[in-house]
């Protein structure tokens, strides 16, 4: 059952795909008609689930999942691993990666991987200050108040001296 993600409780649990580019307007457009078809037919056992989708950036894709109606299950999680790895399929993007890191760098959005993340850190190429992207936040309330922060304050403070 497709809802507006902002409609979600804080509790509802989050996943974030990060893309490895920018998706273009068309992309975007594209996507959400494939989130809207998927999200409505998404189900646990046959019971509908509420959720909900954003992209932010023209890179994340969120899809949030209230869980007080009903938990997400194996085969729903499967379900929705094989959509986004169809995504990947039909633009020519990595959504699954954890191992890279997303930043801003002024208004823009850069991706490297953690290992180039980590030289930058080390060169002073960025900073605690830097703005990175925590996509290890598991439900709303932390997607709104910990995704997006400095350095300092999420875990690629391990990397910043």
């Amino acid at each position: 059952m497709l809802v507006d993600f902002n409609t979600l409780p804080e509790e509802s649990r989050v996943w974030i795909y990060q893309s490895n580019r920018s998706f273009t307007e068309q992309e975007i457009e594209e996507i959400k008609l494939k989130l809207n078809t998927f999200i409505e037919n998404w189900t646990a056992h046959g019971s509908d689930l509420q959720s909900g989708y954003i992209i932010k950036y023209k890179r994340f894709i969120v899809i949030g999942l209230n869980q007080n109606l009903n938990k997400a299950t194996g085969c729903s999680i499967d379900a929705s691993v094989n959509f986004i790895q169809q995504l990947e399929k039909d633009y020519n993007v990595d959504l699954m990666d954890k191992m890279n890191v997303s930043y801003k760098q002024g208004q823009f959005i850069a991706y490297k991987s953690l290992t180039d993340f980590k030289q930058m850190a080390k060169d002073k190429a960025v900073s605690k200050n830097t703005i990175v992207f925590n996509n290890l936040v598991t439900n709303i309330a932390e997607f709104n108040d910990n995704w997006e922060v400095p350095a300092s304050e999420s875990w690629h403070s391990r990397f910043i001296k």
